[in-house]
């Protein structure tokens, strides 16, 4: 997984807090068990199980940090869609114009475009140039574009 400077320190950020949440948990644990009989202690339970899910979490994120490698911003080239891209597209079925931002961990939104680098869409434009016509398989089927434009991205 690709991973850029600021996707790293929001990955850091989340799983520091996520690591901060284990004192609030272990002391909703302990205060659980003064209710007594554990068997039937819904509050217990509940804050076990929000320390399974929290712990599954930190896992996760340590996982994904372990495995980034962080892309060098000053090296990636122009004129050719990579991460950090924003791209203008022409739906060659439909006529429309579409803009998206290909972005890394951490700062998908693809309501407002931002789409991860990973994804269907995304791996079917890298490495094509302006003026480029390209036909990508997505789960929902076809999709055909013109590669209107190409800018670079500061935000992911």
């Amino acid at each position: 997984m690709r991973i850029t400077k600021k996707g790293r320190e929001k990955l850091e950020a989340e799983l520091k807090a996520l690591k901060d949440k284990r004192q609030h948990i272990s002391q909703a644990i302990g205060d659980a068990r003064a209710f007594g009989d554990l068997r039937e202690n819904a509050e217990y339970h509940a804050a076990r199980e929000a320390q399974a899910l929290n712990e599954a979490k930190i896992r996760q994120l340590e996982d994904k940090l372990a495995r980034a490698i962080l892309v060098d911003e000053s090296k990636l080239p122009d004129g050719v869609i990579v991460i950090l891209s924003n791209v203008k597209l022409r739906d060659l079925d439909s006529g429309d114009i579409e803009e998206y931002s290909l972005v890394g961990e951490g700062h998908s939104d693809p309501h407002r475009g931002k789409i991860l680098v990973t994804s269907p869409l995304a791996q079917g434009l890298l490495g094509h140039k302006r003026g480029d016509k390209v036909s990508i398989e997505v789960p929902a089927g076809k999709l055909n574009y013109e590669i209107l434009e190409i800018s670079r991205s500061v935000d992911g």
